[in-house]
């Protein structure tokens, strides 16, 4: 390998529902548990509503993976949004792998407020998944 992809670190861009997931990152902050660098938050109020051409729209600007996670199923704060990010999901990582890009760059979880610990060991995951996969060339605009 080059000196480069040595020395590469993937971009991660992870959704995070308001009520569940944005508090068990924060919950992983406050305990100070470790996980990679990697990883730009976006707070989102329900991960039912995240539009799939964000995700996409994250893949062509360079970002070499994506995480959305939510509420576990039965306690979302808006009844079935999660349910319904998931069906928006299961479409989209079929529509990448038709255009060619690796289902393991979108990436989809379920965590709750206490769960502090999996959301580390999850960014953990992600991160080494993504690595293995190298940097994203497909989809990616040039000259951004």
């Amino acid at each position: 390998m080059n000196k480069t992809v040595d020395n590469w670190e993937p971009k991660i861009v992870a959704f995070l529902c308001n009520w569940c997931s944005y508090a068990g990152a924060d919950l992983a902050g406050v305990s100070r548990l470790q996980y990679p660098p990697n990883l730009r938050v976006i707070r989102v109020p329900c991960s039912g509503r995240i539009n799939p051409l964000y995700i996409v729209k994250a893949l062509q600007q360079g970002v070499d993976g994506v995480l959305v996670s939510g509420c576990h199923p039965g306690d979302c704060h808006y009844i079935s949004g999660n349910l319904v990010a998931r069906r928006k999901f299961a479409l989209l990582k079929n529509f990448l792998a038709y255009l060619g890009i690796e289902p393991e760059r979108v990436q989809f979880s379920w965590v709750s407020a206490s769960e502090g610990s999996r959301f580390a060991a999850l960014i953990e995951k992600v991160v080494d998944e993504v690595k293995e996969l190298g940097p994203a060339k497909k989809l990616v605009k040039k000259g951004l």
